[in-house]
């Protein structure tokens, strides 16, 4: 069965070359999964998918879902799309974190969780994940403000280190795809990487 999200990513955003990632690595492969999910087709492929992952992980469902900025604001918003389709009543709303507070205005860190109660379930959703470093500050800001983190889904692992680091912080994770899926010479698939 074709997988078309797998399709675009493949043919839109795995470039091979030599890159610096945001972790600081050097790497000869790159995913940008942006050219994809800012697509009209990508936006409508990815927040269903996204959303079906959030929907596994354990207890209560979350009551928002966070990106982190910048790859993960638009996935953010698909989902809260997806949720709104699929089930009004009990939507998602969609939260974005900064890397750091704004400088100006009103100073946030957080863009949309003004009206989230202490306590309040949250996911978060990232495009491409290497070491998990920049997820785990963005998580430690949802904390700070007081909100619950239920898990954190990724389109793309590149299995660096991000699902060790997510456990090591007690964060529930899943992947759309994982490095299997671009790369011919690694074994497995998507459907074999769904890591608990």
């Amino acid at each position: 069965m074709s997988d078309r999200l797998l399709e675009l990513l493949r043919t839109r955003s795995f470039r091979h070359g030599r890159f610096t990632l945001a972790s600081g690595r050097e790497s000869d492969f790159f995913i940008d999964c942006k050219p994809v999910v800012l697509s009209a087709e990508g936006h409508a492929l990815v927040g269903p998918r996204m959303l079906h992952a959030i929907e596994s992980f354990e207890g209560a469902p979350p009551v928002a879902v966070c990106g982190v900025v910048l790859g993960g604001c638009p996935l953010a918003s698909a989902v809260a799309l997806a949720s709104y389709h699929q089930d009004a009543a009990s939507a998602l709303d969609a939260i974005y974190v900064r890397k750091e507070a704004k400088d100006h205005g009103s100073k946030k860190r957080l863009e949309g969780a003004d009206h989230l109660r202490a306590g309040a379930r949250v996911a978060v959703v990232e495009d491409t994940v290497t070491t998990g470093g920049s997820t785990i500050s963005a998580v430690g800001a949802l904390r700070e403000a007081g909100l619950h983190v239920v898990g954190v889904v990724a389109i793309v692992d590149r299995l660096e280190g991000a699902a060790e680091a997510f456990a090591a912080a007690k964060l529930p994770f899943r992947a759309l795809f994982s490095r299997h899926d671009f790369l011919p010479e690694s074994a497995g698939s998507a459907a074999d990487f769904i890591p608990e």
